[in-house]
């Protein structure tokens, strides 16, 4: 398990997650009632452009996880989504057009119309 503290700075060798993304994630665990839980970000194999993204909350460590702290928000990937997610950056939007996380990865060649697949 590598743990690393990260700033404001972008990284390419690891998963962004922006301040507003943080502070979503803050709010969900308090809903949560859970101070064990942390964002696994995964990679699996599905949706119509071969790969899809898994965001969820999660109490375990895995071998070879990657879990990076922002302000107290910790990220955990696993070791084989890490190389597609690398410089990968996770946002919370909320317009009247749409809500949710976002991800803007710069490994995805392309993506499909729902956003959630990418090759």
């Amino acid at each position: 398990m590598t743990e690393q503290s990260v700033d404001t700075q972008h990284r390419t060798d690891g998963i962004n997650l922006t301040g507003v993304a943080a502070g979503k994630v803050k709010s969900l665990l308090e809903q949560e009632g859970r101070d064990d839980l942390q964002l696994r970000i995964a990679v699996q194999p599905g949706g119509c452009s071969g790969l899809r993204y898994q965001l969820f909350f999660d109490e375990r460590n895995l071998d070879g996880d990657a879990v990076t702290d922002f302000d107290g928000v910790a990220v955990v990937v696993d070791r084989m989504s890490v190389p597609y997610l690398n410089g990968a950056t996770i946002d919370f939007v909320d317009t009247i057009e749409k809500q949710g996380f976002t991800i803007d990865n710069p490994n995805a060649t392309g993506s499909c119309a729902c956003g959630d697949s990418f090759h």
